[in-house]
C-alpha cells in the first residue's frame, strides 16, 4: 500500500473533517433577527465520539518491504447536536430560555426506536411459531364468577 496509508493519517484526516463540520457556530448559533428587532441566538450541546484503528499484517509467509506491506484500517466519528437554550436579546435586555428535554414528549420520542425493535422481534418470533407451538395455560382454580 502507499506509504501515507497508516493509522495516524486516518486519525488526522478524520479529525480534520470533524473540525470542518464543527465550529463555534454549532454551539452558539448564528443570531436570528425578527421583524421587531429581537435577536434570537440558539445554544446547543455538542457531543462527539471518535474511533480509529488499523493493522498491517502479512497475507502470506513471504517477507514484505515497508513500501509494499499490506495495510488495513478504518476510522469513524459520530456527532450529536442538541439544542439546550435560546438567548433572547430585545431592547437591550438579555434573557435565556432553556429547553426542558425531560418532558413526556421527549421521553416518548426517545423510546420509539426501542419500541420498534420490540415489535419487530415479536413479529419475527410469531412468524417462526406454528399453532402447535403455542401453549395455552388455563388455571383450573379460576372461579367461574370472577371478573376475569
Amino acid at each position: 500500500m502507499l506509504n501515507d496509508a497508516n493509522v495516524s493519517n486516518l486519525m488526522k484526516n478524520t479529525m480534520e473533517n470533524l473540525k470542518d463540520m464543527i465550529d463555534v457556530n454549532t454551539v452558539i448559533g448564528d443570531p436570528i433577527e425578527t421583524k421587531d428587532g429581537t435577536f434570537i441566538i440558539p445554544v446547543s450541546r455538542l457531543c462527539f465520539g471518535f474511533v480509529s484503528g488499523g493493522s498491517e499484517y502479512p497475507t502470506s509467509n513471504k517477507s514484505f518491504e515497508r513500501d509494499n506491506f499490506p495495510f488495513g484500517g478504518g476510522s469513524s466519528a459520530g456527532v450529536s447536536v442538541k439544542p439546550v437554550a435560546f438567548l433572547i436579546i430585545r431592547n437591550g435586555n438579555v434573557r435565556m430560555i432553556t429547553i426542558d428535554h425531560d418532558t413526556t414528549y421527549d421521553k416518548i420520542v426517545d423510546t420509539v426506536p426501542q419500541v420498534l425493535d420490540i415489535i419487530n422481534g415479536l413479529v419475527k418470533d410469531s412468524k417462526k411459531k406454528t399453532p402447535d407451538d403455542i401453549n395455552i395455560n388455563i388455571n383450573e382454580n379460576q372461579n367461574a364468577d370472577s371478573d376475569i
